[in-house]
C-alpha cells in the first residue's frame, strides 16, 4: 500500500471514532444522566470491593441459617428452660415464705409428757396474733451462722435441752465493790434548787456533778443515786405485782409505754426453764388500752398475756417516754430486789432462745458477769452522735452538750474496751445482779437522765470510767441468733405532765 492510502486510512478512522464520541456524548446529553463520584473512595481498590460482597453474601447466608427450622427449634426450646427457671424460683420463694410463716412450737419438748403443756402454751401464746398480721420472721427458730477460720459455725452455741435443764445456777461471781445501797429523799441539796428540772427530776435525785465524778471512784462500800428517790415520784406498780416481782430469780424483761408495740412471744425455752424463769412486760395505762382494743388485753387472774406477766406502772415520772423505758431496762435490779440475773429484750423484737441456755452461753462459760451486744454500724460514738441528729433522734444541741462533756473528759473517737469497740446496739442486756453490775447500771441511767435518752451515746463513757467491769461485747450475729427483730409498731406519744 502507498504512504498516501495509508494516510487515507488513518484520516478515516481518525474521523470515525471523532464521529463515535460525539454521538456517545449527546447520547448522555440527551438521556439526562449524571455520574458524582465520592473523594474517599478509591475505586482502585479491588480487594475492598472484594470483601464487602463477600461479607453480604455470608450475612445472607447466616440470615438463611437463622431463619431455618432447626434454629427456631431451638430458639423455642430456650424459651422454655427460661419460665421453667422462673417458675421453678417462684416455687421456692413460696415454699420458704409458707414454712417461716408456720408456726413454731413455743417449747422445744424434752420428753413425750410435755406435749400436752407445750400444746396449752402455744395456744396460750398465740391470742396476741389472733386476727391480726403476723410479721414475716415471728416465731422464726432458725439459727443464723457465720464463718470462723473458713469454717461455718452457729452464731449462739446454746446446750442441748437435757443439759440445760439439769444446770444448776452457779456461785454469785466476784464483784469489786461489796455494798452498793441508794440515795433517798436527796430534795434538801442546795445545787438541786437551781439545777434544770427538764435535765432531772425527783425520781432522779437531782444528782449534782460532784456527786456524779465521786460515783466513778470505786469503794468497797458506795451510796448512789439511782432512781426512786422520792417519795411520790412516779413509776407506781400495785402490791400484787411488787410480791410477784419479788419472789423472780431469774427474769425476762421488756416493755411497752404508750402504746407504741405489740408484745411478741417468746419461744425456744425448754419446760423446766418455764417454771424457773419470769417473763414480765411493763405498760402504761395508755398501752393497755390499745392492746384490750384489739383484744389482747391481760387475763384477769393470772395478769398474763400468753407467758408474759403484765405489769401495769401507772404515775410514770418523764413526759419523754423514752426516758420512762429506761427504768426497766436500766433498774431492773431495783424492780426485782431478789434476782440474781435478768435479760433485757427490746419491744421491737421477740425473744427466741432458753434463757438459762443464753446464760450459760454469754454469762457462765466466758466467765462475766455482764453482755451486751456491740454496734453493727460504728465504732465512734462522736459518729453515732451524729447520725442520731441526722435521723431526729435527739436535738442538735442536746446531742452537743453531752459529747462535748465526754471529749472534755478524755474519750477518744474510737473507744476500745479490751480490745473490742464500746459502742454498744443495747437492744438485749444479759447480766448478773452483783454489786457492781447493778452500779454500772446506776451510772449509766444517771447519764440518761442528764443528758439525751439515747443510751448507746452514753454507755462507752460509763464503761470507760468502769474499768473494773467484764463485759462480753458479743458481735451482731449473736444479737440476731437471740431475737427476732420486728421493728417498732408506731412511735409513743409523750406525755403531757405539768
Amino acid at each position: 500500500m502507498s504512504l498516501s492510502s495509508s494516510s487515507s486510512v488513518s484520516r478515516l478512522q481518525a474521523s470515525q471514532s471523532s464521529a463515535y464520541s460525539l454521538d456517545s456524548e449527546n447520547n448522555r446529553r440527551s438521556l439526562g444522566c449524571s455520574v458524582s463520584v465520592r473523594d474517599d473512595v478509591d475505586f482502585d481498590d479491588d480487594d475492598r470491593w472484594g470483601k464487602k460482597r463477600k461479607k453480604k453474601k455470608r450475612g445472607m447466608v447466616l440470615a438463611g441459617v437463622l431463619d431455618s427450622p432447626a434454629m427456631r427449634r431451638m430458639r423455642k426450646l430456650r424459651l422454655h428452660i427460661v419460665a421453667l427457671g422462673i417458675l421453678l424460683v417462684i416455687v421456692v420463694f413460696e415454699v420458704r415464705h409458707l414454712s417461716q410463716d408456720r408456726p413454731t412450737s413455743t417449747i422445744r419438748d424434752t420428753d413425750a409428757k410435755g406435749k400436752e403443756e407445750a400444746d396449752s402454751l402455744n395456744e396460750a401464746s398465740s391470742t396476741i396474733i389472733r386476727d391480726v398480721e403476723r410479721p414475716k420472721n415471728l416465731d422464726n427458730m432458725d439459727m443464723p451462722m457465720r464463718k470462723v477460720g473458713g469454717k461455718e459455725e452457729a452464731c449462739l452455741k446454746l446446750l442441748p435441752p437435757e443439759d440445760l435443764d439439769k444446770i444448776e445456777l452457779p456461785e454469785a461471781s466476784f464483784s469489786g465493790v461489796r455494798i452498793l445501797s441508794y440515795v433517798h429523799n436527796n430534795i434538801d441539796s442546795k445545787e438541786s434548787k437551781v439545777q434544770d428540772s427538764s435535765m432531772a427530776s425527783a425520781f432522779g435525785g437531782y444528782q449534782t456533778m460532784d456527786e456524779r465524778a465521786k460515783t466513778f471512784e470505786l469503794r468497797d462500800t458506795m451510796v448512789v443515786h439511782c432512781g426512786f428517790c422520792e417519795e411520790g415520784s412516779g413509776f407506781d406498780i400495785d402490791s400484787t405485782d411488787k410480791s410477784f416481782m419479788e419472789s423472780c430469780i431469774i427474769v425476762v424483761v421488756t416493755c411497752t409505754f404508750g402504746g407504741g408495740d405489740d408484745l411478741y412471744q417468746p419461744i425456744g425455752m425448754t419446760r423446766l426453764s418455764i417454771s424457773r424463769v419470769c417473763y414480765v412486760a411493763f405498760w402504761d395505762e395508755v398501752t393497755l388500752e390499745a392492746q384490750a382494743k384489739e383484744g389482747k388485753a391481760p387475763d384477769p387472774m393470772s395478769r398474763k398475756v400468753g407467758l408474759w406477766r403484765i405489769v401495769i406502772v401507772r404515775n410514770l415520772p418523764f413526759s419523754d417516754q423514752r426516758r420512762n423505758g429506761k427504768i426497766p431496762k436500766l433498774l431492773n435490779h431495783r424492780l426485782f430486789p431478789r434476782a440474781r440475773y435478768s435479760i433485757w429484750v427490746d419491744s421491737k423484737s421477740q425473744f427466741r432462745r432458753d434463757p438459762i441456755g443464753v446464760l450459760e452461753a454469754l454469762l457462765w462459760k466466758p466467765k462475766v458477769p455482764f453482755a451486751i451486744s456491740e454496734h453493727g454500724g460504728r465504732s465512734c460514738v462522736y459518729k453515732e452522735g451524729d447520725a442520731i441528729v441526722q435521723k431526729h433522734k435527739a436535738l442538735p444541741g442536746e446531742v452537743s452538750i453531752q459529747l462535748n462533756m465526754y471529749r472534755s473528759e478524755g474519750i477518744p473517737e474510737r473507744a476500745l474496751f479490751h480490745g473490742h469497740k464500746a459502742l454498744a446496739e443495747a437492744s438485749v442486756i444479759v447480766r448478773e445482779h452483783t454489786p457492781l453490775t447493778n452500779l454500772f447500771m446506776c451510772l449509766w441511767f444517771n447519764e440518761v437522765m442528764r443528758f439525751t435518752a439515747r443510751d448507746q451515746l452514753s454507755f462507752p463513757y460509763v464503761l470507760l470510767r468502769v474499768h473494773a467491769m467484764q463485759v462480753n461485747m458479743f458481735p451482731v450475729c449473736t444479737r440476731r441468733a437471740l431475737v427476732n427483730s420486728i421493728g417498732h409498731k408506731s412511735k409513743a406519744k409523750p406525755l403531757n405532765i405539768k
